[in-house]
């Protein structure tokens, strides 16, 4: 059975008799169907001979019914496609009562389509941006698995906190309302599933890096959760990381590879989505594509969290007003990584060596005693996508660091481990997909690039 992206690329060279399965986007006129399959943003048109059809099938052909339909392709006498359908015999799959259906041949609100999650994805709209995730998941495998990284499933249920956080869901068997207690009083979670307290997990790094120090090159891709109550078009409760770690590179490869694994994506995001991209463009933000060449053409820039305040204190001093305000020491906030960015460079930037003490216990530290060797790489309209770090190799300082940021070493003394016995400078990264997926399909909301979105207060669907 042929799908439509296949007839509309090659259709002319299809012989005989055909059929076709889709969804019905529309019908005009009682004569003119447009099918939908999925596979492409594109609908086919199907031609029906109206007088020598049942009427009673005709009123069955309806928006968001699913339909068999069998014919021969001709030259398309209409504009937009080389072909379409002669419908010979058309058989209802699945009726779909217009009354009801939500998902009509108009524009809704993302807001209207998000409370309706469920059917979402048959819109213009959603179907293209499934397909860009779909394809941009496989570019991820393809750029690690060319480059010669190892693909590692990571624990989705730890004991372990990556970031220090905190902002854990936690998994447990035990009675919410009754819960056992030992003679402290407190939760005896030895009478938990685990025999200990567990949770879902924040990120795979700590794992992955025990990985690197075995297999050289791994990566992670797969779910990961925070329990963080920012209900924002920037932030999930559940969202998927890519996560790669690398022994025996410092921080300036690990720059390197952040900036080719992005471009990698992004360029091949452009060469195989190149229908949805333009529409995509066209419906909701017309500097898309050339936003996208813009990050697969040029360099990234390098400079020091430093001399990023510098540059913005500079801009402050000149009249630039934001939000928030610019201090060595505070973490930058959205505005001042786009006015980098977007403003002043014109380019991705790479920013590096920040305070020790807004960043994680695991980052080396510089010989300055105040920074450490982490690394954000910046986008255009996002901030910070890609956020990562040389990690600490040395046992006492990293031990000794966990300590001061309140990081239990009893939790970790299998990661501690692996600093006890050949240990070696090892650095990666992370990247949040939905914030890749953002930047590629230029949707504002990143509840809008994940097939159901959680969120504070919604777990629906």
């Amino acid at each position: 059975m042929y799908s439509i992206k296949k007839i509309l690329q090659d259709g002319k060279n299809i012989q005989g008799e055909i059929t076709l399965k889709g969804w019905v986007r529309t019908f005009r006129s009682n004569r003119f169907i447009a099918l939908n399959d999925g596979s492409t943003i594109d609908n086919l048109q199907v031609v029906v001979d109206f007088e020598n059809t049942d009427p009673e099938l005709l009123k069955r052909i309806t928006t968001g019914a699913a339909i068999e339909v069998k014919g021969r392709l001709v030259e398309s006498q209409g504009k937009g496609q080389n072909v379409e359908l002669q419908a010979s015999n058309i058989s209802i799959l699945g009726d779909s009562n217009p009354e009801e259906y939500p998902i009509q041949p108009k524009k809704h609100s993302l807001e209207f389509l998000r409370e309706n999650a469920h059917l979402r994805v048959r819109s213009s709209t959603f179907s293209a941006v499934m397909r860009v995730r779909s394809t941009l998941a496989f570019a991820i495998h393809k750029y690690f698995q060319d480059n010669g990284f190892f693909y590692v499933n990571t624990p989705i249920i730890t004991g372990s906190d990556a970031e220090g956080a905190g902002e854990m869901f936690r998994v447990t068997t035990l009675d919410a309302k009754n819960p056992p207690l030992n003679e402290n009083g407190e939760v005896d979670y030895k009478k938990d599933f685990f025999g200990r307290e567990t949770n879902l997990t924040v990120s795979g790094q700590l794992e992955g890096e025990t990985f690197a120090m075995a297999l050289g090159k791994i990566y992670t891709f797969g779910p990961t959760f925070r329990a963080e109550n920012s209900n924002t078009s920037r932030h999930l409760a559940e969202f998927w990381m890519i996560e790669p770690e690398v022994a025996f590179i410092e921080i300036e490869e690990n720059m390197q590879l952040a900036q080719d694994f992005v471009q990698f994506c992004v360029n091949w995001a452009l060469e195989h989505c190149r229908e949805d991209i333009e529409f995509l463009a066209k419906m909701y933000d017309n500097e898309l594509i050339d936003r996208l060449r813009f990050v697969v053409e040029n360099d990234f820039v390098r400079l020091t969290y430093t001399e990023g305040i510098e540059i913005l204190k500079k801009a402050v001093a000149e009249g630039k007003k934001f939000e928030y305000p610019v201090d060595w020491g505070t973490d930058l906030q959205s505005e001042h990584e786009r006015y980098l960015v977007e403003d002043h460079f014109k380019k991705p930037v790479i920013l590096t060596d920040y305070p020790k003490d807004i960043k994680s216990f695991y980052m080396k530290q510089n010989d300055d005693g105040k920074t450490v060797r982490a690394m954000d790489v910046l986008f255009p309209r996002i901030g910070e996508i890609i956020g990562g770090s040389q990690r600490e190799e040395d046992y006492e300082k990293l031990r000794r660091r966990a300590e001061e940021m309140g990081v239990p070493t009893k939790d970790i003394w299998w990661y501690l481990d692996t600093r006890r016995f050949g240990t070696a400078p090892h650095s990666g990264f992370g990247l949040g997909f939905e914030r890749l997926m953002l930047f590629v399909t230029g949707m504002q909301n990143i509840r809008d690039v994940i097939p159901f979105p959680r969120t504070p207060h919604n777990a629906n669907f």
